[in-house]
Parts: C-alpha cells; structure tokens; sequence
C-alpha cells in the first residue's frame, strides 16, 4: 500500500517561496512509469493540477504556474517537493500529493493534503 504524506510550513508570507515536501512510503518515486503529481484546492474553488515529476526526473507544469512552479525529488529519501515562487493570498489552497502508475492515468494514491494560507 503506498502511502503520501505532504509536510511543509502552513503559513507563507506573500512574495516568498511556498515549500512542500511528500514522503512516499510503501512504494518507490523511481518504479517504472510511475508519476507523483501535486494538486491544489483553494477554498470554494475545484482542484488545480500543478505538475507533475515522472519516475525518470521528467517534469512537467502547468502552464498557468509554470514561471513560478519547480518540483524536485530526492531519491535517497523517497520524496519529492513543490516550491512556489513570489505567491499571493490566491495561492492559498489545500496541497495534496498524489501518485498515478504512468503520465496520464488515474491517481491510485493521495495524500491527506495540507493547508497553506499565504498571508497578506
């Protein structure tokens, strides 16, 4: 059973870098095919998908964040991360971390999710 758990600070101060860190546990960021994607909900509003980094190091952004969006991983640790650049009270979302077997299919495993408010 793969396990996702976002961590990261739940207070940003606008036009700093927002953070976040998924620990997978029970499967491997680097099994063949595999993608680890990070998604958001701001309040009252439907799910954003933010980016995506593949099992080989690809990754690939939403072309709306995509000046403001890097996603990271280190492999020793079985985790990938999220930084978002320069954010705005918009940015202010639950985060959640999820895991679909290839680029493109349905995301099998998520993450509780995480509130960040980016304060004004």
């Amino acid at each position: 059973q793969v396990q996702l758990q976002e961590s990261g600070p739940g207070l940003v101060k606008a036009s700093q870098t927002l953070s976040l860190t998924c620990t997978v546990s029970g499967g491997s960021i680097t099994t063949s095919f595999s993608a680890w994607t990070w998604i958001r909900q701001p309040p009252g509003k439907g799910l954003e998908w933010m980016g995506v980094i593949a099992y080989d190091g690809s990754a690939f952004y939403s072309p709306s964040l995509k000046s403001r969006t890097s996603i990271s991983r280190d492999t020793s640790k079985n985790q990938f991360s999220l930084q978002l650049s320069s954010v705005t009270p918009e940015d202010t979302a639950v985060y959640y971390c999820a895991r679909s077997a290839r680029l493109g299919s349905l995301y099998d495993y998520w993450g509780q999710g995480t509130q960040v408010t980016v304060s004004s």
